[in-house]
């Protein structure tokens, strides 16, 4: 019988929208218990909302970095640290708490800069505590089923990857007491990726995660489309696979009726897939010559990788919520017993690629559309 493994959270205090969902992931299969937490620069917010949450005065800090070296020094310390502050934030949180020895689960993207993404691989590669980034999209059990298809050839050498995550909610300037938006639009805090780098970055990460294939290639145009924004709120790119196959990537905060439209498509040479969020438990498939049909979560067809982290009977939808939860429920076995190869939960190197996919979309951009190594 395994105890609740306790954590932290930094960030995600009264007014943060991603701090509630984390904890609601945390909790849903019953691994995490919140028990400290520095969730606000502000001091008398942190200590505010770690009352609301049940948190012990002596264990809300107005630092993270009191929090990492008290947390260090308890014997019933956390074990593990959720970081969902603005990118900015990241690195140096991260820091702090891998050094201490102390798990971290971050959300995406890594860092705000590449150069801050390649100095964290360093610190998590040297450290004994483990590095877990919260894309959570690869946590959906189609998702899982869809990737699995494609390792055991199902559809053939992918030929193809089509996918594209829209929104509308910043299609006008923000209000300035819009605080989600406001972190997103200022490059200070976001770092120089604007949709590309908060919604993009998953796109980019599920491509990878589905195909197995590592982008080589890219040709990227960004566009700030609202008047006086400072990053790009709309993107889209010829993506080039390390296999030949070739692909397109659109990500867009400015595309009206949109609410958080993300779609993948895979063409191999023997058949397709097809998969959106906003339906989540169902996988159209289609094989060459024969008619379309569909994969359900829980239902008939679906197979061990989706299984294994579906939660509820066939017909009963789960999704947002319950792919984070996914995520946590894998977290919280590598925290226990370290990282085994077969874990599919996003490491460092994944978050590493998504900076490095930014900095390469940015720079093709600044290029006209030049075709640019991710690599350099």
């Amino acid at each position: 019988m395994h105890k609740r493994i306790k954590y932290g959270m930094v960030g995600g205090g009264q007014g943060a929208f991603i701090g509630a969902v984390h904890r609601i992931a945390a909790r849903i299969d019953d691994q995490f218990e919140l028990v400290a937490g520095a969730l606000s620069s502000n001091a008398e917010r942190a200590a505010t909302s770690a009352a609301e949450l049940g948190i012990l005065p002596e264990r809300a800090y107005s630092s993270f970095e009191d929090m990492a070296k008290m947390e260090a020094q308890r014997a019933d310390g956390i074990e593990a640290v959720s970081i969902v502050t603005p990118n900015h934030m990241h690195f140096p949180v991260a820091k702090a708490f891998l050094e201490a020895g102390i798990h971290v689960i971050c959300d995406k993207p890594l860092t705000s800069t590449l150069e801050d993404a390649i100095e964290l691989k360093k610190i998590a590669d040297a450290s004994d505590a483990e590095f877990i980034l919260t894309h959570n999209y690869s946590g959906y059990p189609m998702v899982r089923h869809a990737r699995e298809m494609v390792q055991s050839g199902s559809i053939g050498k992918i030929r193809k990857v089509h996918v594209e995550y829209i929104q509308d909610w910043l299609s006008n300037a923000a209000d300035d007491d819009n605080k989600q938006a406001a972190w997103r639009t200022d490059p200070a805090r976001s770092g120089i990726g604007g949709a590309i780098g908060d919604i993009g970055t998953h796109a980019f990460q599920l491509a990878h995660f589905i195909s197995g294939d590592p982008v080589k290639e890219l040709a990227a145009d960004l566009t700030s489309f609202v008047d006086g924004r400072k990053v790009d709120d709309d993107t889209h790119m010829l993506l080039r696979f390390e296999s030949g196959a070739k692909g397109y990537l659109w990500a867009s905060q400015v595309a009206p009726g949109n609410e958080n439209s993300l779609k993948i498509r895979v063409y191999g040479e023997k058949g397709g897939l097809e998969w959106e969020q906003e339906n989540p438990n169902i996988l159209t498939v289609g094989m060459f010559g024969e008619p379309k049909h569909t994969i359900t979560r829980g239902g008939n067809g679906a197979g061990d990788a989706a299984n294994a982290v579906t939660r509820t009977p066939g017909g009963h939808p789960e999704g947002y919520l319950e792919g984070f939860a996914t995520i946590y429920r894998e977290a919280a076995d590598i925290v226990r017993e370290g990282r085994k190869p077969e874990s599919l939960s996003p490491t460092v190197d994944e978050g590493l690629a998504g900076m490095r996919f930014i900095d390469a979309a940015v720079r093709s951009s600044k290029a006209n559309a030049q075709w640019v190594s991710l690599d350099n």
